[in-house]
């Protein structure tokens, strides 16, 4: 096995602002892991949110590398990937970030190898996928128009909130579409202003509502779930797999990302805990390329709701896979995550570490 780890800052087609913050050109971390010749890709982006930065989690890697050079895939044993998850966990699980990447390398690694999608190998189907959401981030009205309409033949929206004007945008969004809305508030509401804005919610057909309220406001957030007409999705209070039983009290559903987890080994696991409790799934992802992208898609056949639109939000991609076309997903007919990179990582920008 060899290893490469590479740099990259992918632009992105106009500001994407949620309510903590900002971001126009995006810094992303790719594992490449060899293995006679076939290439897996894995991806994390950094985070301010959660600490996460290119140095960092490229250190984490690094302090693995002879023990991940040293795996040798096992293709009779279809769990292999998760296997090494759990042997390398110790030595990474201090950026679950750098962990993912590692994660995802090895199954998109494993399944070219075998000459099969992991979402068959799992024994899912893609024509199973949800439509994804596309984001609108939150803007002033009138750009926020703009980016609707930009995308107005999707099927489904996710409108950011949090900000001073929250019901004007939703006014303005619902006028703008006739389709599916739903809401992600980023731990920019209280307790009061979600009161306000659940009847409007309400009135515009939201299908759900993300994260209203910052993840230490446990007692708020039961107390919301308790009257609330609308099913609530934990986003931010859903980091781990040891999060989705302390979910279970105050949220409907969870949205389980590849970055916060730890990959797709531990999202799998996710999933099953989160059926278990009778909680809804929801796939999210960041600003990410289609690396990343295609890798969340091999899981989005056992999802409710998806929201896998961060490659969609580029202005250049580095990688084809999994594509989306007014939120249906295409998968291509290819191993592991069905991803290939567009060139030579360094003719495309990339820096090597």
């Amino acid at each position: 096995m060899k290893l490469r780890l590479w740099t990259f800052d992918l632009p992105l087609r106009r500001v994407f602002r949620i309510a903590r913050g900002e971001v126009s050109v995006q810094s992303t971390f790719i594992v490449e892991l060899e293995h006679n010749g076939v290439r897996g890709y894995g991806e994390a982006t950094t985070s301010r949110y959660y600490a996460q930065t290119i140095e960092g989690m490229a250190a984490v890697v690094r302090g693995a590398v002879e023990y991940i050079e040293r795996l040798s895939p096992n293709l009779a044993n279809p769990e292999w990937p998760a296997d090494a998850w759990r042997e390398l966990d110790g030595l990474l699980q201090s950026s679950r970030f750098a962990q993912c990447a590692v994660d995802e390398a090895l199954w998109d690694l494993f399944g070219k190898l075998r000459g099969e999608p992991l979402y068959a190998l799992w024994g899912g189907r893609p024509d199973n996928a949800p439509l994804s959401d596309y984001t609108i981030g939150i803007d002033s009205i009138d750009v926020m128009r703009e980016k609707l309409r930009e995308f107005g033949d999707w099927p489904i929206f996710k409108i950011k909130l949090g900000a001073p004007h929250d019901a004007e945008i939703l006014r303005a969004m619902r006028a703008e579409t006739n389709a599916a809305l739903r809401v992600d508030a980023n731990c920019g509401w209280t307790l009061d202003s979600a009161r306000e804005l659940l009847p409007l919610c309400v009135e515009c057909g939201v299908e759900f509502v993300e994260q209203p309220f910052p993840a230490i406001e446990v007692a708020a957030m039961q107390e919301f779930k308790s009257w609330s007409p609308l099913p609530l999705v934990a986003d931010e209070s859903c980091v781990v797999e040891a999060d989705v039983a302390t979910c279970e009290e105050q949220f409907h559903g969870i949205n389980i990302k590849l970055m916060k987890c730890g990959g797709l080994t531990p999202a799998r696991r996710m999933i099953a805990a989160a059926r278990k409790r009778g909680l809804k799934v929801m796939l999210g992802c960041m600003t990410e390329s289609s690396i990343g992208i295609s890798a969340l898609a091999q899981l989005a056949p056992f999802a409710d709701a998806v929201d896998m639109d961060g490659a969609v939000l580029l202005a250049k991609d580095l990688a084809d896979g999994v594509r989306l076309e007014r939120g249906k997903a295409h998968y291509p007919e290819r191993g592991g995550t069905g991803v290939t990179i567009l060139g030579e990582p360094g003719e495309l920008g990339g820096r090597e570490l």
